[in-house]
């Protein structure tokens, strides 16, 4: 363990390649390392900024890893960027079987994305690549045969920076790579509103603790029922989440259940969290397109007056779920979403998602959460 309680990148690999086969990328000028585990969808598992000896960044279940078992709602290995897909609720969920009510005991992550292997398709010094064809039904009982790809970039620090369009300071270290997703339609019928869309949904699983805030900066100017959509699991108390100026502030604690999402008319297509306690800003940004407004609809319910009405970048923060205290976790997330995938057969849709960490003096850190997020670092320690 490093000295603010987070776990060391070298010795979780140690401890992972025990368990299962891990790829390694990294930058040759930096001390930037990304994990990444083909046998568990070829997710993201972890990053650091500064080597070996440096922290590890993404929420890793170990425990699950090392015990072989497959569970049976979901396969909660951790992993700060893995592939999933959209619709969560609704007449069009991929996620509850036809007439089941929309309660967390009848929740099952699809397969396809739960559990197996991802072939590896190409690698690269900084970069790999990987493919799966597989069936989803959802709650219609529609059925999607798809093929799912993604390549991993580890991004160099100038490239990180052209791509956030800022210098990052002198002082300050970044783990930057990015996920390129695609679904395609390898069926023989054109998928269709009518029949319910699938999209692509990229979601982190990261350490939470005390001092992590979540910041969720959003278009004031756009004209919707509500800035941010915090009605997923219920109502989040105001010393957990609250909205200041043009941004959100969720607690990501771990320690209470909630979500908040934004429409694609509200969202600027970036999101990110600080840890006042281990002094780590995080960023995700994605490829939102301008002027397209389906998403689909995760709301728990079994039927949505707009199925297509939904959000296109998404913040997490795990808690009990039962009396008893059990839960998935502890994380928290930060996700994006592709538009909804209207493709005939051949056809399909790409989404690209980007995680930046960084580390370096209050001071520099400060700069880019104020130029990225719109939010000073005292602002992000105070709100709560």
């Amino acid at each position: 363990m490093n000295p603010h309680g987070r776990s060391v990148f070298g010795d979780e690999i140690a401890f992972l390649k025990q368990h299962i086969p891990v790829l390694l990328l990294e930058d040759e000028n930096s001390q930037a390392k990304i994990a990444i585990a083909p046998s568990l969808q070829a997710r993201v598992l972890t990053s650091t900024a500064s080597g070996d000896s440096g922290q590890s960044f993404g929420w890793i279940n170990c425990e699950l890893i090392a015990s072989g078992e497959k569970r049976k709602q979901i396969n909660a290995f951790g992993g700060e960027d893995r592939f999933w897909l959209g619709p969560e609720g609704g007449q069009f969920s991929l996620f509850f079987n036809k007439g089941a009510s929309f309660e967390f005991e009848n929740w099952q992550t699809p397969e396809a994305v739960d559990w197996g292997v991802w072939e590896q398709t190409g690698t690269a010094p900084a970069s790999a690549s990987f493919s799966k064809e597989f069936q989803v039904t959802n709650y219609a009982g529609t059925v999607f045969h798809v093929l799912g790809e993604r390549a991993i970039h580890l991004l160099t620090k100038p490239v990180a920076e052209e791509s956030l369009k800022v210098s990052f300071g002198q002082s300050v270290k970044v783990a930057a790579y990015e996920t390129v997703n695609s679904i395609t339609n390898k069926g023989s019928v054109a998928w269709t509103k009518e029949s319910g869309l699938l999209s692509i949904w990229i979601l982190s699983m990261l350490k939470p603790s005390p001092g992590t805030v979540i910041v969720v900066p959003f278009n004031s100017g756009a004209k919707t029922s509500t800035e941010i959509n915090s009605g997923y699991f219920g109502d989040i108390p105001a010393d957990r989440f609250t909205i200041s100026g043009p941004a959100g502030f969720l607690k990501a604690d771990g320690k209470f259940r909630s979500k908040i999402g934004l429409l694609p008319e509200r969202s600027k297509g970036i999101a990110g969290s600080y840890a006042s306690d281990s002094k780590v800003l995080t960023i995700i940004t994605c490829s939102q397109q301008p002027g397209v407004t389906d998403y689909v609809n995760s709301m728990w319910v079994p039927f949505q007056q707009e199925p297509f009405r939904g959000d296109v970048i998404n913040a997490y923060n795990d808690g009990p779920l039962t009396p008893d205290g059990a839960q998935l976790g502890p994380f928290y997330e930060l996700e994006s979403s592709s538009p909804a995938a209207a493709a005939a057969p051949g056809k399909g849709i790409t989404h690209i998602h980007r995680t930046f960490h960084f580390e370096g003096s209050e001071a520099d850190l400060d700069q880019l959460a104020v130029k990225l997020l719109g939010v000073s670092l005292k602002q992000i320690r105070t709100i709560f």
